[in-house]
């Protein structure tokens, strides 16, 4: 059994549930065939398991060094990137006219799961590089797609995003590095930039030719003063090293890294403090101020960069669903072969009597059986999502659909994102856990992966910053559209399951609806509160709230799979695993879903605790 994944899970969400297959209707993706994404998915299985995950722990163990000049990686990372790149992976999603797979961003996601679970510290280099060339695709120019993102694609560039800043951290309406216009280029406005970026992911390394930083930065008025708040943010690409019109690398841009952050985890990433135009330290006598070139328009330099940060929302989700996910394969294979202790009851207690492993007693089922909940239901949810993306984009030529899909995706954006960096982190809880005293050794692999996951609450917004643009503007956007349609396609569920005539479906179906009808009357009632201090005060409770009606109805929407596949026979090894999907929505729905009851109640009173709490009292 994999402790990465388990792929008859995966191929249950693919193929049972979300009709994977189906896709290859759609013109983009006519040449694949369940063939295809099956051995596009083995190449991910195998590489992350050979490559990727035998060095997790090295990585952890021996993290990236800076000497003042060059950072030192160990070479592991260097040749599981190179197998990543030669196998196409980099590409797996783009054109064909790229070099790409056109594979569909469900199977592309499905895939990319393997090395999120492997070794996340590894992963984030082609996962920051991936983000940044569908950026690029989306708003670059001909000339900076062909200068950068094919590079990136064959991987030969690596990618970045530079958003926060020292003194800014998600505030970005406080970035102060400035980007002073200089002249027109082949690769569009030019401008010189200065200023300092924090906590940069793989902002500087030696593991491919050049590194193409995309960055944040603010064009000072006519007075040379900088505009304050977003409008002023536009966005920029700087290289590394700048490159030649016929694609050779340049000199060195004034990009300078001024030191390592050591985090608790994902300590196989560099983590950096870049500083740019800080005086030409590879150029002495040069002009400072790093090179950059502006992409889109300028002051829309924050509605291009939420290109990559959506797709980066969603995919931390997934990142944090593995973690939480290999964690809990982790703890099943341990529970299955670790003796101790006797069973509760009659003859249990006879010393004499052999010990029973771990997974015969109930408590240890419990945690089993929550981390299950969580893991499961959170790469269901993820995957959901990257369906949705493939609908959207085959529904250009049918506005109405495009918009329903674009609005279900953009209120499933903040959950996707939060709900798993929460609770399968919870699920890594469980898992150090479940192994006792040597699950907080370092022998182990899950103390890790918690201090790993425990990093997702915070990587791109915060559980604060998700609240509020959930309760705040997703909610809301459109008159409720959005809450609309999720409400439509919660009631289809729960129609589906309550005429399927199975009790428990019908039980799971009529919990889920009453939840689903009181988060929409809490929704009400706050926004009527007429004060937005008071209906926003908890918005991360009502994200909680919200994240867990959610995924209750992804597992009500596995649920009625495995049932119907159940009901038509299936049998050995495959009524195993569709028992083993019911009894974890079973527990879903009894012990998970009944928390989101007190929370709406709480939520309903409008209550001023937290805003009226002030700093003196503390």
């Amino acid at each position: 059994m994999s402790l990465i994944l388990s792929r008859r899970d995966l191929n249950f969400v693919l193929y049972e549930w979300l009709k994977a297959d189906e896709l290859t209707r759609i013109p983009r993706y006519n040449d694949h065939s369940r063939e295809t994404f099956d051995a596009a998915l083995d190449t991910c299985e195998k590489i992350a398991t050979d490559l990727f995950a035998p060095h997790n722990k090295k990585n952890d163990q021996h993290e990236p060094e800076f000497d003042g000049e060059t950072v030192t990686i160990i070479p592991e990372v260097g040749t599981a990137l190179k197998a990543f790149c030669e196998a196409g992976l980099m590409a797996a999603g783009q054109d064909y006219e790229i070099g790409g797979m056109q594979l569909p961003v469900l199977v592309e996601k499905a895939g990319f799961a393997y090395f999120k679970g492997a070794n996340v510290g590894t992963s984030s280099y082609p996962f920051l590089t991936i983000g940044n060339a569908n950026l690029l695709l989306t708003h670059g120019t001909p000339a900076q797609i062909d200068t950068f993102v094919k590079p990136e694609m064959d991987g030969r560039f690596f990618g970045t995003m530079c958003l926060s800043e020292p003194q800014a951290g998600s505030s970005l309406s406080d970035v102060t590095t400035r980007a002073e216009y200089e002249g027109e280029s082949p690769l569009g406005a030019q401008y010189r930039l200065r200023g300092n970026k924090m906590w940069i992911s793989a902002g500087e390394h030696e593991l491919s030719d050049n590194i193409v930083h995309l960055v944040l930065a603010k064009i000072p008025g006519p007075d040379g003063k900088l505009v304050p708040g977003v409008k002023g943010i536009s966005l920029f690409i700087v290289p590394k090293y700048l490159v030649n019109a016929d694609g050779s690398l340049g000199e060195h841009n004034d990009v300078v890294l001024a030191g390592l952050n050591h985090k608790m985890g994902y300590r196989g990433t560099t983590n950096c403090l870049l500083n740019f135009g800080e005086g030409m330290k590879y150029k002495p006598g040069g002009k400072a101020g790093a090179i950059g070139y502006l992409v889109g328009e300028p002051g829309k330099g924050l509605a291009c960069m939420f290109h990559m940060m959506n797709e980066a929302r969603i995919g931390v989700g997934l990142g944090a669903v593995m973690l939480g996910y290999t964690g809990y394969l982790h703890a099943v294979d341990y529970a299955r072969n670790r003796p101790q202790g006797r069973p509760v009851g009659p003859g249990g207690k006879d010393p004499a009597s052999a010990q029973v492993k771990l997974v015969e007693h109930a408590d240890i089922r419990r945690m089993l059986l929550a981390q299950k909940s969580y893991v499961e239901g959170g790469l269901a949810l993820n995957l959901y999502c990257a369906k949705l993306v493939d609908e959207e984009r085959a529904a250009t030529g049918d506005a109405a659909a495009h918009e329903r899909l674009s609005l279900l995706l953009d209120i499933l954006t903040p959950i996707a994102k939060s709900w798993p960096s929460q609770w399968c982190l919870e699920a890594n809880n469980l898992a150090i856990q479940v192994h006792g005293g040597y699950g907080y050794t370092r022998e182990y692999n899950v103390e890790q992966f918690y201090r790993d996951n425990r990093l997702n609450p915070i990587h791109e917004g915060t559980h604060g910053i998700q609240g509020l643009d959930l309760l705040g503007r997703k909610v809301v956007m459109k008159d409720g559209a959005a809450f609309r349609l999720l409400g439509e396609r919660v009631r289809e569920t729960c129609e589906r399951a309550l005429s399927s005539g199975d009790k428990e479906l019908g039980s799971q179906a009529r919990a889920l609806g009453a939840a689903a009808t009181r988060l929409a009357e809490v929704t009400k009632v706050l926004w009527s509160a007429g004060d937005a201090n008071v209906t926003l005060a908890n918005a991360s409770i009502y994200l909680e709230a919200f994240g867990h009606v959610v995924v209750a109805w992804i597992w009500l929407e596995q649920a009625l799979v495995a049932q119907a596949a159940l009901a038509g026979g299936a049998s050995g090894e495959d009524e195993t695993f569709y028992r083993g999907k019911l009894a974890a929505a079973t527990y879903f729905s009894r012990w998970e879903l009944p928390k989101v009851g007190p929370q709406l109640d709480l939520l309903a009173t409008l209550d001023r605790t937290t805003l009226d709490m002030q700093d003196a009292w503390f």
